[in-house]
């Protein structure tokens, strides 16, 4: 069976940045996604199409492909009350290159990263950690199958059903909101492009 769209795939693979290993699917336990509905880098689903169980890959994927250029406009100040619970700052998760999920304008759970700490004010990035790098993907198609007609409604793993309430900053569900203003105190990106991978996704995940 080839991979198609609608087909559930499991891939096995590494992807290598600057010379390093920065992702890699554990042994035994490929990284599957139902083919052809955007949950991927777009350019990641095109290098698998029509690859059949067994078959290797090896592609590179430039910034553009992949998340982008790195925007410094990501980079937002916010006071250190945006980190506090119960009036407490929580200084021991301000810790440089920790990642916090907030909350943008829109209500959407982005995740930032902690960029810089001063006395008084928290600078957040909220590019993707793979923004303006180069992907090298290699790995092999593990198996192929026609995805259920549950999983094409739900999600393999019930992505596509109406999210939960939301926690966020620090997983406590206080947004500490300030003045009107949500975890990000409204300076967050409403479009989502800022959206990191969640625990467990892979680094060809789309956001």
């Amino acid at each position: 069976m080839k991979v198609e769209n609608n087909k559930v795939v499991a891939v096995s693979y590494a992807l290598e940045v600057e010379g390093k290993i920065a992702d890699q699917s554990a042994p035994g336990s490929p990284l599957e996604y139902i083919h052809g509905t955007g949950m991927l880098l777009p350019k990641f689903e095109a290098a698998l199409q029509d690859k059949e169980p067994g078959d290797t890959f090896d592609f590179i994927l430039s910034p553009e492909d992949g998340y982008g250029k790195y925007d410094p406009s990501y980079l937002i100040d916010l006071p250190k009350t945006a980190f506090a619970i119960e009036g407490k700052v929580r200084e021991d998760l301000l810790v440089v290159g920790r990642t916090i999920p907030m909350l943008n304008q829109a209500g959407q759970v982005v995740q930032g990263t902690v960029h810089e700490v001063t006395e008084s004010a928290v600078t957040m990035d909220f590019n993707h950690p793979m923004a303006g790098k180069t992907l090298h993907f290699t790995g092999k198609v593990e198996s192929v199958r026609s995805a259920t007609d549950k999983e094409l409604t739900e999600g393999l793993h019930g992505e596509y059903l109406p999210p939960e309430e939301h926690e966020c900053c620090h997983g406590k569900g206080d947004c500490h909101k300030g003045e009107g203003e949500g975890c990000c105190h409204g300076e967050g990106h409403g479009d989502g492009e800022c959206c990191h991978k969640g625990e467990g996704e892979g680094c060809c995940h789309k956001d």
